[in-house]
């Protein structure tokens, strides 16, 4: 015997065809749900914006998003161009053979 999965959009609860189901993941919730693209037309994106977070050194962080020309004045592209990337190794490290 076998199983059939179906899924359905958490949003209208209508059965979605497995290439039309869109996972939208709600980080300052920690939160994922399906729905289709038709239900997000209302979700207008904002451009000219720049998605920051702060990690403290006391553990805590926050996550806000800014006007772009905002950032601008206080991070200049000079220090974005040198910044190191949040994937892979810092700038200027190289490791050590044994």
């Amino acid at each position: 015997m076998g199983y059939k999965s179906i899924r359905t959009s958490d949003i209208s609860g209508e059965v979605l065809a497995d290439d039309k189901v869109i996972t939208v993941v709600v980080r300052s919730e920690g939160k994922l749900f399906d729905a289709a693209a038709e239900e997000l037309t209302g979700l207008k994106r904002l451009t000219n914006v720049v998605e920051v977070e702060l990690r403290h050194a006391d553990g805590t962080s926050e996550e806000f998003i800014v006007n772009k020309s905002d950032f601008d004045k206080v991070v200049t592209a000079e220090v974005l161009a040198n910044a190191d990337s949040i994937r892979g190794r810092r700038n200027g490290f190289t490791p050590k053979a044994p």
